[in-house]
């Protein structure tokens, strides 16, 4: 980029938000920049349940628009998508001390009649005491009910509209931070910092996105000097990861005694993801952790329901996000409103929109509802188009996932049929592009272990914007869960001699 270069739109922040949005404005002939002061999904958007989900017990709260539009984007999504979404059943017991069953039946029933749904199953009544699904929980819980939603690789996603985005024109820069930016003639001035190096570099863009998620308040300080802001509600979400505590596919819905929920979800073929919290967080976004009051929780929660008590000496990992709330004054954290608002900025000159709040199920329509902003401001008209278009590597039907491993693995016989399957999980029909020429194991490269390989790691360094072994092992793969540390450090030190030469 030139110092004179002059973009349409600019979007501060690489999340699934800005991710979204850069994509759909690029697609509809706009010039983008989008800059991203870590790697991409480094926040919140790689610290979630893993779900699209249309929201349950946003039900309760009386959340009715939010909850339809986040049902009919799960079908969107799944199709757009179906190497990284899938669907997933969820078993809901009773629990005779809480909501009533005839409460919860409601509930669904509305869950299941008010977005569109014809890809995923509608719910039904199970009985615990001889399904296979309540085999893993106390006797005592005799009545469920299972609904559908769908599971989400969410870094992928976030990741995925990037390359999209990439491909059609943007220019998407990571590791890359906004240290200012201001109107001058009409346009914005704004200039960023290269993070591995502190070179700064100055363009302009007629029009502003702020999409920092937990960071929006801080740029508008920071970046464009206001005052006296404060627009979101930071609240922590944790979660635990524990080997696998039941064979079956389906995942569980907990409801507890102070009104919330969590989830315990098949996770990486071997563990089960169990969370999350809600919980007000004060601090800088970038140092939250799991707490020993979410630990006690989350164990204290899922030992309610399991016939084995889940204890912190299981746990193998943890993570923690935060997730920039739209501040609406709820008195509770839980309570809080999971709408996103999209406010203009009403200084005069160069516009400036900044996003609060939002949930990865309804990306794609907040980025649709984005851009009727800023076709509004910039003059243009044009047509939303990604209702219908496949994300990288998504071009082939939600049904036919397992068609495409069987079609891979034929293709590449020397491939385990785990690895085949891995790789359409992560890359979908740009496993092929991944894999090129190889024609033995000996091809794909150093082994770091557990499948991960030089090739594969060539491939997210040349084409995803991978640049630490951290970016590859927890964000394009989950091989950090698996993998020693020195390992790791092979990785670190191939990795380092990639980006050198």
């Amino acid at each position: 980029m030139t110092q004179d270069k002059l973009y349409d739109v600019f979007v501060i922040g690489g999340g699934i938000n800005g991710c979204g949005i850069a994509r759909d404005a690029v697609g509809r002939g706009y010039s983008v920049c989008l800059a991203e002061m870590n790697d991409l999904a480094s926040g919140t958007s790689s610290w979630s349940s893993k779900l699209i989900h249309g929201g349950f017990r946003y039900l309760e709260y009386y959340e009715f628009r939010l909850v339809r539009e986040a049902l009919s984007e799960r079908e969107v999504l799944l199709s757009n998508a179906p190497h990284i979404i899938w669907p997933l059943r969820f078993v809901l017991p009773h629990h005779k001390d809480m909501r009533p069953a005839w409460l919860l039946r409601l509930g669904l029933f509305l869950y299941d009649h008010i977005g569109t749904r014809k890809l995923l199953k509608g719910t039904t009544t199970v009985d615990l005491r001889t399904s296979p699904v309540g085999k893993p929980l106390k006797p005592l819980f005799a009545k469920g009910f299972e609904y559908s939603d769908c599971w989400v690789n969410d870094a992928r996603l976030v990741v995925l509209n990037a390359v999209d985005a990439a491909e059609r024109g943007a220019d998407v820069r990571t590791r890359t931070e906004v240290v200012k930016a201001e109107r001058k003639d009409g346009v914005w001035n704004i200039t960023m910092a290269d993070r591995s190096n502190g070179a700064e570099e100055t363009v302009k863009a007629r029009l502003i996105v702020n999409a920092g998620g937990p960071w929006v308040d801080k740029i508008l300080t920071g970046v464009l000097g206001r005052s006296d802001v404060h627009n979101v509600r930071l609240v922590q979400g944790s979660h635990i990861v524990v080997p696998k505590l039941h064979d079956h596919d389906r995942a569980y819905i907990f409801q507890n005694g102070d009104g919330r929920i969590i989830f315990a979800l098949p996770y990486e073929q071997d563990y089960t993801l169990i969370g999350t919290t809600d919980q007000d967080y004060d601090g800088d976004p970038k140092n939250v952790a799991i707490t020993d009051g979410e630990i006690d929780y989350l164990c204290a929660a899922a030992s309610e329901y399991f016939e084995k008590p889940v204890e912190r000496a299981s746990i193998v990992w943890t993570y923690s996000g935060v997730r920039p709330l739209f501040d609406d004054g709820a008195s509770a954290a839980q309570e809080a409103t999971r709408e996103y608002v999209l406010r203009p900025d009403p200084s005069d000159g160069a516009p400036l929109i900044n996003i609060f709040g939002g949930k990865i199920t309804t990306y794609r329509k907040l980025a649709e509802s984005m851009l009727e902003l800023i076709e509004a401001r910039l003059g243009r008209k044009s047509a939303p188009w990604t209702h219908r278009a496949a994300l990288p590597g998504g071009d082939f039907p939600a049904e036919g996932f397992d068609d495409q491993v069987l079609a891979l693995k034929a293709d590449y016989p020397f491939l385990a049929s785990q690895q085949a399957w891995r790789y359409v999980r992560q890359y979908g029909t740009r496993a092929r592009l991944l894999l090129g020429d190889a024609r033995a194991i000996s091809d794909m490269g150093q082994d770091f272990g557990y499948g991960l390989y030089a090739r594969e790691v060539d491939y997210l360094m040349a084409q995803e914007w991978a640049m630490e072994a951290e970016d590859v092992i927890w964000r394009r793969s989950k091989r950090g869960l698996r993998l020693e540390k020195d390992q790791v450090a092979a990785l670190t030190t191939y990795m380092a001699a990639n980006r050198a030469a």
